[in-house]
């Protein structure tokens, strides 16, 4: 080396720039990548819902087709009657913030607790109503009202790919996975399927099995905020659905914002609302969840916390939604490949 230190530094410079060059690329594809992993982890949580199909005597290819249709069904159903209405409560909610804090800063209740705390209440929901309800936050938030236009076009173009990936995804599992095993050596080929169809097999229940709990939780929350006279009831409970598929934190995220809304309405709706939530969590975590995730692999809390905020941190809401089966793949992995040989060595 010392011999040649042009050669070698050449080769070092090629090196360096090849590595720059190749994360350009990803990060330049990165959206792309991530709408090819999102199709490949709803085609995972579809999966399991193909095979009870056909243990009920369906055909793979029949029970392929209705999978398609039903997916197609909701998708349609959400996007003509859920979305629309979803969008006018949400507008009407942001709308109707300033009157709902007028109205509540008449209530007796918030007037004794405001006198209480010196001041702070009010001080805390006045910041709070008023970042919520100023137009300029949210285009601050994009960058300007064109990025924020650029950003809705952008966002439902990728759900149309990631749909259209899906439903490809879906129908051609089987001889994709095939066509990937042809490249494993024979030698190894029985091994290293039964170990990835086991891995996809868990990471399919655990995302069906965790979608499965958040309808649950936002139909349940849906019913609650009726109960308890909160307006915007559906908006805030399909908030609820997509934030509780994140374990743990989810389910406590949306109780605290529920709460907070329903304080709005009154101190019972309030007292209504957290009771209910507080002993839905202790139905969820001792019934439900047991039932529903009895057959996929479990995650400890700590590794779900790190990897929904290391997902989160990388992609948003949607990052850390991935990020948790990606970890229980991985635990699986850990489980049945690594611990099995450290203990043959």
């Amino acid at each position: 080396m010392s011999e040649r230190p042009l050669v070698w530094s050449f080769i070092a410079t090629l090196g360096v720039l090849l590595g720059l060059a190749l994360a350009w690329t990803l990060l330049s594809l990165s959206g792309v990548l991530f709408s090819v992993f999102a199709a490949m982890f709803i085609t995972l949580g579809l999966d399991p819902l193909v095979r009870w199909f056909q243990r009920r005597g369906m055909k793979r290819g029949v029970a392929i087709l209705s999978v398609i249709i039903l997916f197609i069904l909701v998708i349609a159903g959400m996007l003509w009657i859920v979305l629309p209405l979803v969008i006018t409560q949400a507008v009407s909610l942001i709308e109707a913030l300033p009157q709902m804090y007028a109205n509540l800063q008449e209530q007796q209740w918030f007037i004794d607790a405001s006198s209480g705390s010196g001041g702070v209440l009010t001080t805390v929901y006045n910041w709070v109503v008023g970042v919520i309800s100023d137009p300029n936050t949210w285009a601050t938030i994009g960058g300007g009202a064109l990025n924020v236009g650029l950003a809705i076009v952008g966002g439902i173009s990728s759900a149309f790919f990631i749909f259209i990936l899906t439903i490809y995804f879906i129908a051609t599992l089987d001889s994709s996975k095939a066509a990937i095993y042809t490249l494993v050596s024979a030698s190894h080929r029985a091994r290293v399927v039964d170990y990835a169809e086991r891995i996809m097999q868990n990471v399919g229940r655990y995302l069906s099995g965790m979608v499965i709990l958040a309808f649950f939780n936002a139909t349940f929350s849906f019913i609650i905020l009726l109960i308890a006279q909160v307006p915007f009831a559906l908006v805030i409970a399909v908030a609820a659905f997509f934030i509780t598929l994140i374990p743990l934190i989810g389910t406590v995220l949306t109780t605290i914002v529920m709460t907070v809304l329903a304080l709005f309405v009154s101190p019972l709706s309030g007292i209504i609302v957290l009771g209910s939530m507080l002993v839905y969590m202790q139905v969820e975590a001792y019934i439900l969840t047991p039932r529903v995730m009895s057959k996929a692999v479990q995650v400890p809390g700590s590794i779900v916390l790190i990897a929904a905020l290391a997902g989160g941190t990388l992609a948003g809401l949607p990052g850390a939604l991935v990020a948790i089966p990606v970890a229980a793949g991985i635990l699986l992995i850990i489980k049945e490949v690594v611990v099995p040989a450290k203990a043959r060595s």
